[in-house]
């Protein structure tokens, strides 16, 4: 009996283990949204492969958890990144929330005129949380460098101390990017 609650618990450990979301120095798994699957706010596919080239930040929100790390987001604009080497990408996960999806389209597109630097993206399928293992009604941040590999993953509601060390990471990643392009 022991044996079988030992067991019990590593398969369940293993499989939370599965679903921790992206894996620190490690890239991404390809992920292409379009059509019934979502795409650009402003129209088209979007495509995984587009993190690359430049230093991001990744949002990956519930729409009923748009706010919950606001702090983070204004700690990032108020760095002053060059946005030559940075850039922020918003996924909305539409499938996350009660809200209809017209609406949450609607402030999308205000929010995509208002931030033209972001790129916003809808998920209308929990792509992302069941290709790369983002959470599902909660909030993801990712920090990756210009070649895509994940340098930071977050859930939740970031800390100040998070907060600090994502600002403080992207602006190193980006001097690295600068020192490169050199």
């Amino acid at each position: 009996m022991d044996t079988l609650r030992v067991l019990t618990v590593l398969g369940f450990a293993l499989a939370g283990m599965a679903w921790a979301g992206p894996e620190v120095g490690k890239p991404l798994a390809e992920v292409r949204l379009a059509g019934a699957a979502g795409g650009l706010v402003t129209g088209g596919a979007w495509a995984s492969d587009s993190l690359r080239g430049k230093v991001r930040a990744l949002f990956y929100v519930d729409p009923d958890e748009k706010d919950l790390n606001e702090h983070v987001a204004q700690a990032i604009q108020q760095a002053g990144l060059d946005r030559e080497f940075y850039g922020s990408v918003a996924v909305i996960n539409m499938a996350a929330t009660w809200m209809p999806n017209l609406a949450i389209n609607r402030s999308l597109q205000a929010k995509q005129k208002k931030y033209p630097h972001t790129v916003y993206v809808k998920d209308l399928d929990k792509a992302l949380v069941k290709r790369w293992g983002l959470t599902d009604d909660g909030y993801d941040v990712v920090v990756l460098d210009a070649g895509g590999v994940v340098r930071f993953h977050g859930t939740g509601k970031l800390t100040a101390a998070q907060a600090e060390t994502v600002v403080r990471l992207l602006a190193e990643l980006v001097a690295e990017a600068k020192a490169a392009a050199k």
